[in-house]
């Protein structure tokens, strides 16, 4: 075949359909893959990972973390309040929502703590720009091309630690990978993570045989296609191969979030070398009906979390798992006329795993005291990444944000 040296690398690999897989292949993939399996990688630290989970749409706090003595709480709600009888109750002012019965288990084992009252100054009400705030660690009115999990990675590879890549089990990469190095990959089913045909009719055998030895050329563009096509054959391979080999002992529901959580499960008892994986879970965005769709989608994820946990349990990696939870914004305080809630505010935020206080953090938000009809945040999202990044990850959290926030007392054994 002949190539036109004069051919650019990025209009090769557009044309052969090779630029968007080749965009998310991280490099700590192709050394994973190069090394034996049952060896770890050099530089990489068999320790903490932090699964992140995005309940997407705007999940209505008030009516999962429920302050059942608050009478304000049943004025504002007098349709979609629920009644103390119908939760599980936490303590004698709070209870959670009925479906979170399996939450509630690990609750009770001092593997939970909510941070209540969480949001950010001057919010924003859009689900787009609230995620991408939530997703960037930016201020409302600063726009940031990068996200706080992607500048975790690129200074986890600055400080000469082997790099090490997050992973969204999703379509495409959250905007809080992005970052200078793009560590972070997105893979939608790793069982099926692999080569398709493209425009040209391309196949897999054809771009192995790229790295033929007998296929030899000085040509750069050339050499710079053999390098991309080991890079990415490899990384494939691996990736559904480590899914295979991680053990998932726990009973998972058909639904897609806890479909999402074994995958993770599988991977992490595989030893990718990952430490940070990413979910989003839809649907949280309930202007109507809401207290049916709610109860159906809190259940899945109480569901899928607890199984994930007894999968963490049996692997041994329950101590070095820790999960974030959290949503772009809540819900407003009052219901509407559709048996819903609208964009609010404030929220709680779910942490869950080993090493952590338990019980609740943050202060609680007045039900009286609004503003303009939604709640007053109390602690700053921020606070909970720089308290992870510090106390889990490990890092200067002013270095991944940009200036420093405040540390929560999340942990056991330290002072934040």
């Amino acid at each position: 075949m002949i190539v036109n040296t004069r051919l650019t690398r990025r209009e090769f690999l557009k044309m052969t359909g090779l630029v968007t897989f080749a965009a998310t292949v991280p490099q700590f993939l192709v050394e994973l893959a190069r090394a034996s399996t049952s060896r770890p990688i050099p530089g990489f630290r068999d320790d903490k990972v932090l699964v992140v989970v995005h309940l997407a749409g705007g999940n209505d706090g008030l009516n999962t973390v429920v302050p059942y003595v608050d009478d304000a709480y049943y004025r504002a709600r007098p349709t979609l309040g629920i009644k103390k009888e119908n939760l599980l109750k936490i303590d004698d002012k709070t209870g959670f929502h009925a479906s979170l019965a399996p939450l509630k288990a690990l609750y009770d084992k001092g593997l939970v703590t909510v941070v209540e009252g969480v949001g950010y100054p001057n919010p924003n009400r859009s689900h787009f720009r609230s995620t991408e705030i939530w997703y960037t660690a930016s201020d409302s009115d600063v726009f940031r091309t990068t996200g706080w999990i992607g500048n975790y990675l690129d200074q986890a590879a600055a400080s000469g630690v082997q790099p090490v890549a997050a992973l969204a089990v999703s379509g495409e990469r959250p905007q809080a990978f992005f970052g200078k190095r793009g560590l972070g990959v997105a893979v939608a089913n790793p069982q099926r993570f692999g080569w398709q045909k493209g425009p040209g009719g391309a196949t897999l055998d054809r771009f192995k045989a790229l790295n033929n030895p007998s296929s030899t050329s000085s040509d750069s563009v050339l050499e710079y296609i053999r390098h991309v096509a080991t890079d990415a054959v490899v990384s494939a391979d691996i990736i559904a191969e480590v899914a295979k080999r991680g053990r998932s002992e726990a009973k998972y529901s058909a639904d897609a979030f806890s479909s999402n959580m074994k995958t993770v499960a599988q991977l992490i008892g595989g030893d990718l070398p990952t430490r940070i994986f990413f979910l989003s879970f839809s649907g949280f965005d309930t202007h109507a009906n809401q207290a049916p769709t709610q109860a159906r989608l809190l259940e899945q994820f109480a569901s899928g979390m607890s199984a994930f946990w007894q999968d963490m349990e049996a692997q041994g990696n329950a101590s070095r798992v820790l999960v974030l939870v959290f949503s772009e914004f809540g819900r407003r305080v009052a219901e509407n006329a559709s048996g819903g809630t609208d964009h609010g505010t404030a929220e709680p935020v779910f942490l869950i795993g080993k090493g952590l206080r338990g019980g609740f953090a943050g202060k609680r938000p007045s039900l009286t005291d609004l503003d303009a009809g939604d709640l007053k945040f109390t602690t700053d999202f921020r606070s909970v990444y720089a308290t992870i990044l510090e106390a889990w990850l490990g890092t200067d959290s002013k270095k991944v944000m940009g200036r420093s926030f405040p540390r929560l007392p999340l942990f056991q054994n330290s002072q934040s």
